[in-house]
This record gives C-alpha cells, structure tokens and sequence, in this order.
C-alpha cells in the first residue's frame, strides 16, 4: 500500500500544475493578508472604543423596543468588552490570530484545487490510457482505488498545512507576535466570561472547514470514478462545488432542505452556536454527512470495481 501511495505522490508532484497550485495558494493567502491589513485600525484606542461600545449598549438596554435576543447579545458584548479593559486584552480583529481566522475562509481555494487533483485521479488514468498498466500489478483494485483516494487527502493536508503556516507568517509580520499569548473569550450561560485557548479554538475552526473539504473532494473523486475524461470530471467536480451553496440557499425555504448535503458541510456556525436552520444540530449534521460520506465511497468502489477497462 505505501508503496502505491508513494507512486501516486510521484505523479502528482512530477506535474508543474501541482507546483503552479501551490505557488498560487501561497500568493493568495500573502495577497488576503496585505489586503485585509490595508484596513487595519491601531489596537492603540481600542479601550476609548470598548468604553464608549459598553456605554452604547448599557443605553440601549434601556430602550422597550429592542428584542430580548439583541438584548441578550448587547450583554454578552457588554461582558466580554468589561473583561478585555480589566485585564488588559485587545481585540483579537487586528492581531496576528484575527489574520490567522480571517485566513481559513481561503480554505475554499485548497478544496478547489484539490477538487482539481482528485477529479484527475482516476478519469486521468483512462484519459492517458494508463490505467491497464495500472491494473496489471498484483494489487487489487481495492488497494488501486484506496491508495489514490489517501493520496488525495494527502495532497489536501499539505495544502492546508502550508497555508495555514503561510498566514501565521504572513500575519505575525503584518501585526507582529506579540499577541500569541492572547486567549479565545467566550461568555457562558450564566453570562461570566470564560478564557480558553485561541490556538485551539483556531485549530477547531480550521477542523471544521476539513470537514466540509474532505467532504467535497471525496464526492469529487467519486465523481472521477464515473467519467472517463479528466477534463468532464474536474469540471463537473468544480461545477457542483460552486453551485451547491446557492441550492442550498434555495432548498433552505422548505423543510426537507436540512437533508441537502451543502447544507451541512459548514460546520463552524456551530461553534457560534448559531445552525442554518431550524431543528439543525451538531449531531444531525455529522449524520448527514456520514451517510453521503459512505455513500460516495460505496459508489467509487462499486463503479471502479465493474469498470470495463478493455474498452
């Protein structure tokens, strides 16, 4: 097996494509960094700032007209800017970490290209008519077809990796290191607010796109599985990427939307504890996934199986 993955890593790193990806993805992620920098406003103030926020809001709680849901949020707000002038601590918006977190909305760019390589995976082999020397070596297709589905995720954790580093970089020049000790506030139920790691907090948030990427590239490979032409599978792949947020924008009027794959793939409104609909939990969610997960491996496995390769 790791022989066959090493062979697979070979044909996807021996392409320029797959550097000109990588290559790409780091200018996009230093780009996003001196681009959201261009607006960035001293920490220097921000206790002025706080101050007249907590002034603002102990105002409007005052005011009959504001619902209790604002009301409950102004007080959470209220709470957790107290918190920040008593012990010294800026907002997280304009610090290294702010950058860092601002970073993971690119994971879109590493699903995209790896959406790329898996759509090649296996479609390629037929496009090149290499896929009966494939099969001639004693491994089972099996083994073939798992070995080029871990390469993928392979591919997809470098890629991740590599910017999240890049961004970390890129975000401690930009706003300076000095804030990597600064923790992750939240408030509780009981309305005191409560310290926690921001590096895991951070590595919770970019867990959770993983997700929503592992997702879509593994329907992506399966699709790959389908189409004998890399070009079709790719395209097909990217189209569906791109157009499943707005169906699921779509299908979210009715009932039945909730079960829409899209629908669940973005996990990290639930660490705000804020779900896209009605009646969505943490646990429905990884349902729904778990059940198109195996879905599409079932379906790779059973279409690459039956594959005539003779043709």
């Amino acid at each position: 097996m790791l022989n066959l993955i090493r062979n697979e890593h070979m044909k996807i790193y021996r392409r320029l494509r797959t550097w000109i990806l990588g290559g790409l993805l780091i200018a996009i992620v230093v780009l996003a960094g001196l681009f959201s920098h261009s607006g960035y406003q001293s920490n220097e103030d921000w206790k002025t700032r706080a101050a007249e926020s907590i002034e603002h809001n102990q105002k409007e709680l005052e005011n009959p007209d504001v619902p209790a849901k604002f009301k409950q949020q102004m007080k959470e707000g209220i709470a957790l800017q107290q918190y920040m002038l008593d012990h010294n601590y800026p907002p997280t918006d304009n610090t290294l970490w702010g950058g860092t977190l601002s970073a993971a909305g690119l994971i879109i760019m590493v699903t995209l290209f790896t959406v790329i390589i898996a759509g090649d995976m296996v479609a390629g082999e037929f496009t090149w008519g290499t896929i009966k020397l494939l099969l001639i070596r004693p491994a089972s297709r099996a083994k073939i077809l798992l070995s080029k589905y871990l390469t993928t995720l392979l591919f997809a954790a470098t890629l991740l990796i590599v910017m999240f580093i890049t961004s970390l970089i890129v975000n401690g020049f930009l706003y300076g290191f000095q804030s990597l000790n600064l923790p992750h506030l939240t408030v509780n139920a009981a309305g005191q607010v409560q310290e926690g790691s921001m590096l895991v907090y951070v590595f919770a948030t970019y867990g959770l796109k993983l997700i929503e990427l592992v997702m879509i590239v593994t329907m992506a490979f399966m699709i790959s599985t389908v189409f004998r032409s890399s070009s079709l599978a790719i395209g097909l792949s990217i189209f569906i990427m791109f157009a499943g947020q707005i169906i699921t924008l779509l299908l979210m009027r009715y009932s039945w939307g909730k079960y829409f794959l899209f629908a669940n793939t973005d996990l990290t409104p639930y660490l705000e504890g804020q779900p896209l609909a009605e009646g969505m939990t943490l646990g429905f969610s990884i349902t729904v996934l778990l059940f198109y997960f195996l879905l599409f491996i079932v379906l790779s496995w059973e279409i690459f199986r039956r594959r005539d390769v003779a043709a």
